[in-house]
């Protein structure tokens, strides 16, 4: 018996603690409330796989075991001739200089 990587032993250990630490009569109620937890969560995520499968249009269970799709190649970069590039200057503006009466000296 395996749950969560923890076994049979380690499991004992925990509830040997926690019947220290909480007492007999609190340690049923907290099983329980745990229990219901769990039992939440995973009607949660049964109902979050189903909308997500609706959503992505297929009511087919995704098998995420095999290997992963591959991409298809990226397009290349249109080329850029030399011409482009030396036609087009930037002028940078700085907003908080002073206002200037000429070229700088």
């Amino acid at each position: 018996m395996n749950i969560f990587g923890i076994g049979l032993p380690e499991m004992a250990v925990i509830a040997a603690i926690g019947l220290l630490v909480f007492g007999p009569k609190r340690l049923p109620e907290l099983g329980k409330t745990l229990g219901r937890t769990l039992r939440g969560f995973q009607s949660a995520s049964q109902e979050f796989e189903k909308e997500f499968r609706t959503a992505v249009g297929t009511d087919q269970p995704i098998d995420i075991s095999g290997p992963p799709a591959t991409m298809p190649p990226a397009a290349e970069p249109a080329a850029i001739s030399p011409a482009t590039t030396e036609s087009a200057t930037a002028t940078v503006v700085d907003e908080n200089a002073a206002p200037s009466n000429g070229p700088a000296s």
